[in-house]
């Protein structure tokens, strides 16, 4: 006999054998029990999930001769028989990909006339039912509204939004949930002690792991491992190599040296994979999981549960996570993200893969404020660490300072009222000699202002929540200082810049001269915009 693959070879043939999806095994044995059988079932969920495996369950009990009291098919009478060796002339299975059109649905129409022959039902299971056509839907209603007494149908699919409603709103509808890494662990474990087969513990965690959710994919994907390693014990190292995935020591390697802009390195460890022959986008897929989990043990002290992992994998992860903060996490996991989007069809994808790596290495050639923390957090760690911070480069045209010794900067006077005021009307010249990404942010004040104090006051109206966000960032310490050296470039003396958020409800933009008015009255003189 030729070899069966482990998934059809263990395929359930009761609801006990059913993993995963209690809520729906046990509602259908109810219905059998209290012979509560429905017309029409729509069994819809991922792949792999059961849902052609207990729709011929649930065609094989209520057609079976001695059912048992859970809810069971006896597997012993004619009927079980002929339905397990599909005989059965009474159990049809349909595929709708290559059987939807309008005259398979006709000739099904006509045979549910005729009376079973051996059971006491006729089940049409029609697979992938959201290939049919318009027209077979539309031939398929009114039988499948008021059928015959003796007729079920089960229509399976993985895209039930493809489904009219009409069609929808006439059968009982079960969704399939995604298997836990755990429960298809243990059933790949079960039958690999049933086939003498030595596997490890982590490797079974990681073939369960890969198969997202799918029983079937988890039986498929160790029978490929067990394929390659025949008559060996199967190892994590093993399935790591059939399956072409990569170890966590690479990603805390690739993680460090991303954290300390070593991009040479970086490319290195690309073609270290590619070398190896791993698969770039479970590779782009399993880093930014990493990273996942990097930023979930950094956010909770409770996430053992949530991770999935043993407490040696964790111990190990939480070292790791001390490398990075939270903030920077999180704009690696989107840039991957991105990546893993871009690469799926992409004739590069090594190319596409180096870039987003040079990106992580070096934040300051992106102007986001996700990049903007990135660049501080490492500037942080430089000064804790104690390494010297080169400065920007001097002004073209200035005199270099001697090597020798630093030279001692003379304080620059403070500006008056009068000055200040030319620096507000003068604002464009002042954007000009400031960062891009903190220009973006000053464009967003709707006012400045000469207070009483001669500070330049930069309001920002806070009526849709980005002003707010830019207000915040322009009075951080460190933009408030690049703004101030702009000034001092500017006009060569020294002025204090203050940022109000303005929450009084007066939008500078929409009403200026109430805004006049109003703060004219608080002893403050507004410069306007030239809009």
């Amino acid at each position: 006999m030729s070899y069966m693959a482990l998934y059809r070879k263990f395929r359930p043939q009761v609801f006990s054998d059913v993993k995963g999806q209690d809520h729906i095994v046990t509602t259908l044995q109810n219905q059998i029990k209290t012979n509560r059988i429905g017309h029409a079932y729509l069994f819809t969920g991922t792949r792999g999930t059961g849902k052609t495996t207990v729709a011929k369950i649930l065609a094989r009990t209520i057609n079976c001769s001695n059912p048992k009291e859970d809810g069971s098919p006896c597997m012993e009478c004619e009927s079980c028989m002929a339905i397990s060796s599909d005989n059965s002339m009474d159990v049809r299975e349909i595929d709708a990909a290559s059987n939807n059109g309008v005259d398979s649905i006709r000739q099904i129409v006509e045979e549910v006339k005729y009376t079973p022959q051996l059971g006491k039902y006729k089940v049409y299971i029609i697979d992938e039912v959201h290939m049919l056509s318009i027209g077979a839907f539309n031939a398929l209603l009114k039988t499948l509204e008021e059928p015959p007494s003796y007729v079920v149908f089960i229509l399976a699919t993985t895209e039930v939004h493809k489904i009219p409603i009409t069609i929808l709103s006439r059968c009982q509808r079960y969704d399939f949930h995604r298997i836990s890494i755990d429960t298809i662990a243990a059933r790949l474990q079960e039958l690999m002690d049933k086939e003498g087969v030595q596997v490890e513990d982590k490797a079974i965690r990681y073939v369960a792991k890969a198969a997202d959710g799918s029983m079937r994919d988890g039986l498929s994907l160790l029978d490929q491992c067990i394929a390659f390693y025949i008559d060996q014990p199967l190892t994590y190292d093993n399935v790591l190599k059939v399956l072409g995935a990569i170890d966590t020591e690479v990603f805390s390697r690739l993680l460090r040296f991303i954290v300390n802009g070593q991009i040479t390195e970086c490319i290195g460890v690309i073609e270290e994979i590619m070398t190896q022959g791993r698969d770039l986008n479970q590779f782009v897929n399993d880093f930014t999981w990493y990273l996942r989990n990097l930023m979930l043990l950094k956010s909770s002290d409770d996430m053992e549960d949530v991770l999935e992992m043993s407490s040696d994998n964790i111990a190990l992860l939480k070292e790791e996570a001390k490398l990075v903060d939270t903030e920077v996490l999180m704009r690696y996991i989107q840039v991957l993200s991105a990546l893993s989007n871009d690469i799926k069809y992409a004739s590069q994808k090594r190319v596409l893969i180096e870039i987003a790596l040079i990106k992580l290495c070096k934040p300051q050639m992106e102007a986001d404020i996700s990049a903007l923390n990135n660049r501080i957090a490492n500037l942080e760690k430089k000064v804790e660490e104690g390494v010297p911070v080169v400065m920007a480069a001097p002004i073209a045209g200035s005199a270099p300072a001697p090597s020798s010794a630093p030279v001692k900067k003379e304080p620059l006077p403070a500006a008056i009222p009068e000055e200040v005021k030319q620096v507000a009307q003068n604002w464009s010249t002042i954007l000009g000699k400031v960062p891009v990404n903190i220009k973006m942010y000053l464009k967003e004040a709707t006012t400045r202002t000469v207070n009483e104090a001669g500070e330049l006051v930069l309001i920002f109206d806070q009526q849709d929540g980005s002003e707010r966000m830019a207000g915040d960032f322009v009075n951080r310490p460190e933009v408030i200082e690049e703004i101030n050296k702009a000034i001092e470039a500017t006009i060569q003396k020294t002025v204090n810049v203050k940022v109000e958020i303005n929450s009084s409800g007066i939008s500078s933009k929409q009403t200026r001269t109430d805004a006049v008015d109003y703060f004219a009255s608080m002893g403050i003189e507004i410069e306007q915009d030239q809009d």
